[in-house]
């Protein structure tokens, strides 16, 4: 099945080729950006400063990149960002080489990459419904999520090995040369985009662009509820899982680093083979297997506020991993299945909007929060509160009503 998509569309395997390049460039630079700011400062609120700008050009721009996204030809938009990005983040090498570089130096260039990723990231997204025909889609973005997925696991390993050879400073000069060949790769992508999709929009209309989307958005069922539901899930899941469950193991395990380094690879081992069984079971995915797949992630969570001994950790990790991946799929599906071509860029870009403001809501709240309550409770509390959440959306799709079939009304 994958060999026959890859064999059949070279478009999908240049596709693939180069979100993994720049993905690994992206896991690579992401580390280097934190060591150097560490090593610089040895201030972990400097190191946390680097973090924040990362991530805070998406809640500034992750909009207005899907409104540009769906202006412009993204296949030159996309080459462009790219070969923007070498000399930008080669100036952090020569810097270092004329021992110039300093911390607001990392500040400036990771922000500027994040900026330009807010354009790349929804116009990458968006052209993916252009090169496949629907009953490939599923099939494609499992064999993307594993890529993307596999090089995100694999990168902090091969970071080691890269930090005794070349140095942690020219993990930035092997970020360039991904760029070249996440270019070179898009280049070779054959997309037609008619002049009829592609809107001529000026700089003044981007504000009640994105207005006119959310308007759109908010009218149909599917895109509401597929939108309300990812940021109650999201909102719940992001710290216990990106900070608290390393809290939780040190706090009650004497290992606690190298079992949460070992759970780590055990959950990304896990979530690859998921994606790769889920085009094997469901050819199309819908809502309701979206909201069974947000159930089992918070069934996860809960089992993890359960977890006292090691194999319950393991546990609670595996169940997460099977519902993250089911979840994440069929959102990407549902998304290219209702989003029209002239509106794929904006709704990529909310749907990666509503998910930063979600992550930092959330590690705002429950950071604050676990400073008096312990982190055992935040656990069962966010994985409850998951559960409930989706059982609730499956019981309401789920439910009859004369005249109409259970779960078609959120997908008409």
């Amino acid at each position: 099945m994958y060999l026959n998509v890859l064999k059949n569309n070279k478009n999908v395997l240049f596709y693939l080729l180069g979100a993994g390049a720049s993905n690994l460039g992206n896991v690579i630079t992401g580390l280097a950006f934190l060591f150097l700011a560490y090593e610089m400062t040895e201030s972990t609120l400097h190191t946390t400063g680097v973090a924040i700008s990362q991530v805070l050009p998406y809640l500034l721009f992750g909009l207005v990149g899907g409104v540009i996204a769906d202006s412009v030809d993204k296949k030159k938009l996309l080459i462009k960002i790219d070969l923007i990005s070498v000399p930008l983040i080669l100036s952090l090498v020569a810097l270092h080489q004329f021992e110039l570089l300093n911390y607001w130096h990392l500040i400036i260039v990771s922000f500027i990459i994040q900026c330009l990723g807010c354009f790349f990231n929804p116009a990458h997204r968006a052209i993916l419904p252009v090169i496949t025909k629907e009953e490939e889609r599923t099939t494609v973005n499992s064999l993307l999520d594993t890529v993307t997925r596999g090089v995100t696991v694999l990168g902090p390993i091969a970071s080691v090995g890269l930090m005794n050879t070349i140095g942690i400073i020219h993990f930035f000069t092997l970020d360039a040369f991904t760029y070249l060949i996440s270019a070179i790769l898009i280049y070779k992508i054959r997309l037609q985009e008619k002049d009829s999709e592609i809107s001529r929009i000026k700089t003044t209309d981007i504000i009640s662009s994105i207005r006119d989307f959310a308007v759109w958005a908010y009218r149909q069922v599917t895109i509401r509820t597929l939108f309300i539901v990812t940021v109650i899930i999201v909102f719940f899941n992001t710290w216990v899982w990106q900070v608290g469950l390393l809290l939780q193991l040190m706090e009650t395990r004497p290992n606690g680093e190298e079992l949460y380094s070992i759970l780590l690879g055990w959950y990304g081992a896990a979530v690859i083979a998921i994606n790769l069984l889920v085009p094997i079971i469901w050819k199309k995915l819908n809502m309701k297997i979206y909201l069974i797949g947000s159930l089992i992630w918070g069934l996860g969570i809960f089992i993890l506020g359960l977890a006292t001994n090691t194999p319950l950790y393991f546990i609670g990790v595996l169940v997460t991993a099977i519902g993250l991946p089911i979840s994440g799929l069929a959102r990407v599906y549902l998304l290219q299945q209702y989003l029209p071509t002239n509106k794929l860029g904006r709704g990529f870009s909310f749907n990666a909007f509503l998910l930063y403001l979600s992550n930092a809501i959330s590690l705002g709240i429950f950071g604050f929060i676990s400073s008096f309550v312990s982190t055992h409770i935040l656990f069962l509390i966010c994985g409850l509160m998951m559960i409930v959440s989706s059982g609730v959306y499956l019981l309401t799709i789920l439910r009859n009503k004369p005249g109409v079939m259970p779960y078609k009304r959120l997908n008409s």
